[in-house]
């Protein structure tokens, strides 16, 4: 299946200061499977190593890091030449062995010819606590789930995809493609992006098959709490991860510790969302008491939402039937639980680093507000098709905005300072926050 990431892979393969590259992401987004394309496709040899499936191949990086003894170890252990301008190396699951992550800053020192990626599914948590991390050594990538747009792809709609991205102007798409893309986008709220789950449903359709990997999925990420943790913070880790579900059900969205276990305090658990959030698990929407730039300054962060990286594991851990999906009642359950955690993943998948929301002290709340240069766009959330913007208003009654942007299942429509964007063109909400389109 095609990932939008292989091209800065290409990209990064052509760079004349290229570094050794660090590929973050949670388990099961499919960065093996990405990396293995990508270093058969564009190299003539390709050696990948796997420290989680192979654990022995940690004594290639035991006594000397030094760059030049682990490429003869590792040409001792396959085998065979590395020829470094023709050559990929890929290190797999780097978390498991820590020499491996400090080794990347001697490859950039003593063998920057080389091309080497390193992967790891939770990188965020490990690196750092036996050895010092390989700051200014590294470039670093993210992959997460597949996004609407590889969704669309990988059912071969690639057309349609490119006539999205090519958008020039704010005016209505047919109704015929509008409601095509509906249609599919309900599906994949439901199936989500993660790789196998998307992969089995296009080859036997079978939905219950996608439950069962899916519950498998959310079972490899609690073995990581205990793996990674200890048996205390294995225990926060889980509650709160098992409380997300409840909380995002809430018509009001804010996190509650005491939604967690009774009398719970936030410095007690703390520390696990943060553990959640490195592991790519979960992403933190932070409130903020005035859109200033920059947001991160006017962020008060003990009042904060938390939202799957997800829907499809959403779906599998509130257990919600198949049947749903052939309605419109997805888009609106859970008080638009899904919507919400949707545009959350599409807004990270392309581009925006930390996510904000606005509330007044009366009951005006803006889900999203986004930082393109120096402009500051409020955008909505509408899992129905109301037409009220009452939060809008208040909000742009405070502070003026250039424009006011709402997300919902309607169509693509301008009305003097108002946009709405159809919930499948998240990614042109960028281009329009920055006025490339009219």
């Amino acid at each position: 299946m095609k990932r939008e990431l292989f091209k800065q892979l290409v990209a990064w393969k052509n760079k004349p200061n290229r570094k050794p590259l660090l590929l973050q992401g949670a388990r099961q987004v499919g960065k093996t499977y990405l990396i293995n394309q990508f270093g058969k496709d564009e190299y003539k040899q390709f050696v990948s190593l796997n420290f989680e499936r192979e654990p022995q191949l940690k004594t290639l990086f035991e006594g000397s890091l030094s760059a030049e003894q682990i490429i003869e170890n590792i040409e001792l252990f396959i085998g065979a030449k590395i020829d470094p301008q023709n050559a990929l190396i890929f290190f797999d699951e780097i978390q498991v062995v820590p020499e491996v992550i400090t080794s990347l800053k001697y490859f950039n020192e003593q063998k920057p010819e080389y091309n080497i990626i390193a992967a790891g599914s939770l990188l965020g948590v490990s690196v750092g606590k036996d050895r010092s991390f390989p700051v200014g050594k590294v470039n670093f990538m993210t992959l997460y789930p597949m996004s609407f747009s590889e969704y669309l792809i990988a059912f071969e709609e690639e057309l349609l995809v490119n006539k999205l991205n090519t958008i020039d102007k704010i005016e209505p798409l047919p109704e015929l493609l509008h409601d095509k893309l509906i249609s599919y986008l309900k599906k994949y709220l439901f199936l989500g992006g993660m790789p196998e789950v998307i992969q089995s449903y296009k080859e036997n359709g079978d939905i219950g098959l996608v439950r069962e990997i899916q519950n498998e999925i959310l079972e490899s990420y609690k073995r990581d709490f205990s793996k990674y943790t200890d048996k205390s913070q294995a225990i926060k880790t889980s509650e709160v991860w098992n409380s997300i579900p409840n909380q995002l059900a809430k018509e009001n969205k804010k996190f509650k510790y005491n939604d967690v276990s009774k009398n719970a305090r936030s410095s007690l658990y703390e520390s696990t969302i943060e553990w959640l959030k490195n592991a790519g698990l979960i992403y933190i929407v932070n409130n903020i008491s005035a859109p200033k730039l920059p947001l991160s300054g006017y962020a008060d962060r003990s009042k904060f939402k938390i939202y799957m990286m997800d829907t499809g594991l959403l779906v599998a851990m509130l257990n919600i039937s198949s049947e749903i999906v052939l309605s419109s009642d997805l888009f609106s359950e859970y008080n638009g639980a899904f919507i919400e955690n949707f545009v959350a993943s599409e807004l990270i998948v392309y581009g925006e680093k930390e996510l904000y929301y606005w509330s007044s002290r009366s009951d005006a709340e803006v889900d999203y507000i986004l930082q393109t240069d120096s402009n500051i766009i409020p955008l909505e959330v509408k899992s129905g098709s109301s037409t009220n913007i009452k939060s809008l208003r208040s909000y742009a009654g405070k502070y003026n905005p250039q424009i006011v942007l709402r997300t919902s299942p309607r169509n693509l429509i301008r009305s003097e300072d108002f946009i709405n964007v159809p919930l499948y063109l998240i990614p042109l909400i960028n281009r329009i926050a920055k006025g490339e389109i009219d």
